[in-house]
């Protein structure tokens, strides 16, 4: 029985206690519940303040935006008709102006008017008076027929005949006079423009020789150049087609050859290997090769610097080259190049004495000779081949002319020609100018070079010791030993039933066999 009430008195505790937690729990939610409420309550407030005041802010922004286009509006408004104003008074200026004008013009064809009917009158009375005289010219003709018994017509041929036999028979009188002057004083014009041309340019004597002197420090040096067994000195002999002749004279070392293109080559070769120390025939060939395309380089210099001293302008690169190689060409002695220089400013000076074309007349003179320095051989004579060069680089009919014509071998066309064919001849008839005997010679070495170019597998071909001795290299996979010996026998026969020659020639050929390879 206690147990029992014990278990009733304990439900009914966990009864009550359920019933107060859920009494309390319900009076939570509701203070929750208000206190939500009233947050957003304040929220909602709070919003519609803020949008409030956002909206009196845009309504501010507006006016004042309204306001800003307001003022701009009226500006433009204000400025349009400003301009609009200053059209009008324009509009006003130019209508009071051609109201002006109107009237002055009005004014002067009014006078003119008044002028015109002036003139009529004038004009009327003079027609009246011209027709009296005409009238009385008529009736004193008419007279004058009578007494003269011929009527005009008739006196008015007479009168022409007569003159004309007068004015005929004068005519022929002062020709003749003319002319008789003329005689008396061609010559002697003529003499004064030569005289005077020949006067005013410089002239240099003929240095051209076959020699050239290399100066060295000292003796030591020839035996580094002559090398072991003549190795060296064989070597450049045969690389530059140049003889090299090491005697006692001091210091000093002397290089032969008619060609002076060879013995510049030969000369700054020289001078290279010597400053440079190291002479052996593979270091003599690379340097000699070097050499040759710096020459050919000094070439085309030497063209430019001469036709800019003499004041040519648009020359063709090629022409320009060829006019550089005439430094290293002789003829009868005269060095070209400076012949050719020397007859450009006498065509220059003859050219303004007569009052033609000076830069043609030095372009023609410039050019007269360059067909002396083919690079092929040509069976044409110089100026016929200098004629068709020029043709070829564009250059102008008269000039063209000029130089084919120097010598005879087409006709002369225009001034410029006989010109250059008499300043040619004042060039080259000048004492010292040329020698004979030096271009004979040279071109006798050339023969013999050319003979032994005849033959197949000779690759260069020397003349040396003033002609008495002719080097032929010759290509080793081409020649073999025995047919050296048969190529030496047969130039010399050639050459002994084509040429004729003071003393003896000896002909060497001289086959090398290299082999070369290269470790890497």
């Amino acid at each position: 029985m206690d147990v029992l009430s014990i278990i009733i008195g304990i439900v009914v505790g966990i009864g009550a206690g359920f019933g107060i937690a859920k009494m309390l729990e319900k009076s939570n939610v509701s203070n929750m519940i208000k206190n939500a409420k009233k947050e957003a309550a304040s929220i909602l407030k709070e919003a519609t303040s803020q949008a409030e005041n956002t909206k009196q802010a845009k309504m501010l922004q507006a006016k004042e935006k309204f306001i800003e286009l307001k003022a701009e509006h009226e500006q433009v408004i204000l400025s349009r008709e400003k301009k609009i104003a200053e059209v009008e008074k324009r509009t006003r200026d130019k209508e009071s102006q051609v109201s002006n004008e109107l009237s002055k013009a009005k004014k002067v064809n009014d006078e003119f008017e008044a002028k015109t009917a002036e003139y009529q009158q004038k004009i009327e009375i003079l027609d009246k008076k011209g027709q009296e005289i005409e009238k009385l010219h008529k009736q004193q003709v008419e007279q004058l027929e009578h007494i003269s018994g011929l009527s005009a017509d008739e006196a008015k041929e007479q009168l022409v005949e007569s003159l004309k036999a007068e004015a005929k028979t004068k005519a022929m009188a002062f020709i003749q006079d003319t002319l008789e002057e003329a005689k008396l004083t061609a010559q002697q014009e003529a003499k004064k423009v030569i005289i005077n041309t020949i006067q005013r340019v410089g002239t240099e004597e003929a240095v051209e020789n076959c020699v050239s002197v290399f100066n060295i420090e000292s003796d030591d040096v020839k035996g580094r150049i002559i090398g072991r067994e003549g190795r060296n000195i064989r070597a450049l002999e045969a690389a530059t087609g140049v003889e090299i002749i090491v005697d006692d004279t001091p210091e000093a070392i002397i290089l032969s050859c008619f060609d002076p293109v060879r013995r510049e080559i030969a000369r700054l070769s020289l001078h290279k290997l010597v400053t440079d120390g190291r002479i052996h025939p593979a270091r003599i060939e690379e340097v000699v090769a070097k050499t040759s395309k710096q020459i050919e380089e000094e070439i085309i210099e030497v063209g430019k610097r001469t036709v800019i001293d003499l004041g040519i302008h648009g020359l063709h690169p090629e022409l320009i080259k060829t006019i550089g190689r005439m430094k290293y060409r002789s003829s009868y002695g005269q060095n070209l190049l400076q012949h050719s220089r020397e007859v450009a400013k006498l065509c220059g000076i003859m050219a303004a004495e007569l009052g033609l074309n000076v830069k043609l007349a030095k372009r023609a003179g410039l050019l007269h000779d360059i067909g002396k320095v083919p690079e092929t051989e040509s069976d044409l004579p110089h100026a016929l081949l200098g004629m068709q060069w020029a043709e070829k680089y564009g250059e102008k009919e008269e000039v063209c002319n000029a130089i084919g014509a120097h010598h005879d071998e087409i006709e002369m066309k225009s001034l410029i020609s006989p010109i250059i064919q008499v300043c040619d001849a004042i060039s080259g008839a000048r004492p010292g100018a040329r020698r004979q005997v030096l271009d004979s010679y040279i071109q006798r070495l050339k023969d013999l070079e050319d003979i032994a170019f005849g033959f197949q597998g000779v690759k260069n071909a020397y003349a040396i010791q003033a002609g008495r001795e002719l080097r032929v290299i010759v290509e080793s996979e081409k020649v073999s030993d025995e047919m050296a010996a048969n190529l030496s026998f047969d130039i010399s026969q050639k050459i002994q039933t084509e040429m004729t020659y003071p003393g003896q020639v000896k002909i060497t050929v001289i086959r090398e066999t290299r082999a070369v390879n290269i470790a890497k």
